[in-house]
């Protein structure tokens, strides 16, 4: 039996991927702790469910009997990712997700030699901004004969989803961090720098994103520093747990994401691209059933990946209008 299963499914993200991937005819099991919304769902799309909860090892592995690839949309994942990462290792099944949390990325640098000798892939970050800048850095590091320093900005447009707001909140870094000479340091946390997303330059802040892990290891360009351009809502304050869940259909049409990249080489010059695309929780949604999809029919290779080694550069401009120009 060949299935995707997505944990989380009646999540903001989780509903959209499960939507997306049945849209595709992807075999799909959705799962979770919740059976009334899942039940409701299930009902929905026309696909199975199972409920099962993370705290106990053997109701893990009982759930994840005959699935072949696992999405995991529940966030936190500070809460999620080490229980079914050793889960899908144990029971050799490839593991996605959806998270933008640092941690997340290190504790499948963590797992790399495990899943490596279970045959089994890590693929944190399948959809998001994770596959949007990587994608684009990959682009422009392609056009430098000698990449030595990434600087990629993310311009984040509309509000939060609750799930977002919560995960953001709970992860929210002592040091601001960025990559030099291959390795993470704490950098000032005030060095605002200038980018361009096709308007006009705006102010960006630096940000610790967990592309400082994934363009690194897609690349090897030894420098990189991640920063961020909020509009928009911008970031809640006061109780988080009474947000809506998620911005609507009109204010994702409404709020579009842009990245831009600066690629220094050795010659000291500097090349620049700049990626539109549509919002981004639309992009994660559809990117992540997309990768699912992908690793469901054999693109697969074990050990930690990110979207941009296994699918290559070009995999964020096959999902919805996603484009990259040159500056």
């Amino acid at each position: 039996m060949t299935k995707l299963m997505i944990y989380g499914a009646t999540g903001y993200t989780g509903r959209m991927a499960a939507e997306h991937a049945k849209e595709a005819g992807t075999p799909l099991v959705l799962a979770g702790r919740n059976e009334a919304t899942l039940f409701k769902l299930s009902a929905e799309l026309g696909v199975e469910y199972l409920v099962f909860g993370l705290d106990d090892a053997g109701a893990i592995d009982a759930g994840l009997a005959g699935i072949s690839v696992l999405l995991n949309c529940a966030g936190p994942f500070m809460r999620t990712a080490d229980a079914l990462m050793n889960a899908s290792i144990r029971n050799c099944i490839h593991y996605l997700d959806t998270a933008a949390e640092l941690d997340s990325y290190r504790l499948a640098e963590t797992l790399n030699d495990d899943a490596k000798a279970a045959g089994v892939m890590l693929m944190p970050g399948g959809g998001g901004s994770v596959a949007m800048l990587g994608s684009l850095a990959g682009h422009a590091v392609s056009r430098v004969a000698s990449p030595r320093k990434i600087r990629i900005a993310l311009h984040v447009a509309g509000g939060l989803s609750r799930g977002s707001a919560i995960s953001a909140s709970e992860n929210v870094t002592i040091e601001t961090l960025a990559r030099a000479d291959g390795e993470l340091v704490a950098i000032a946390a005030d060095g605002i720098r200038k980018f361009d997303f096709g308007t006009g330059a705006v102010d960006c802040f630096p940000v610790t994103l967990p592309d400082l892990i994934t363009i690194w290891r897609a690349t090897g360009v030894p420098d990189v520093e991640t920063f961020v351009h909020v509009t928009g809502d911008g970031f809640p304050q006061g109780d988080l747990s009474k947000l809506p869940d998620g911005p609507s259909e009109e204010e994702r049409l409404a709020n579009r994401y842009q990245a831009s990249v600066e690629v220094t080489g050795a010659d000291g010059k500097v090349t620049h691209s700049v990626l539109d695309t549509v919002n981004g929780y639309t992009f994660t949604a559809m990117a992540a059933a997309e990768a699912g999809r992908r690793v469901l029919g054999g693109e697969v290779r074990p050990g930690f990946q990110t979207p941009a080694t296994l699918f290559g550069a070009g995999f964020a401009q096959t999902i919805a209008d996603t484009s990259i120009s040159d500056g």
